[in-house]
């Protein structure tokens, strides 16, 4: 266990950053699942730049690295036009 008041108060915070990372993370991953799965390119279209937006702030936060979310980006985008 951590003795300084300033290591307690890090194993606090980290721990609540921790978690909002993490739903960030799943949140943006279902998105980009959902839009894989739809079929409908008009449909897809729309919910591109929602998902896109999402993978920019994880990248941007360093929760994901910005090659991965270019290398998922890129994905999702040929996708919607194989549609």
């Amino acid at each position: 266990m951590a003795n300084h008041k300033s290591a307690i108060k890090r194993i606090r915070s980290n721990e609540s950053k921790r978690v909002l990372n993490k739903y960030q993370h799943k949140t943006a991953r279902n998105a980009a699942r959902k839009l894989r799965e739809i079929k409908d390119r008009q449909e897809a279209e729309t919910l591109f730049p929602t998902v896109v937006t999402m993978l920019d702030k994880l990248a941007k936060k360093n929760i994901i690295h910005k090659n991965k979310a270019a290398n998922l980006k890129s994905g999702l985008q040929i996708h919607i036009n194989k549609l």
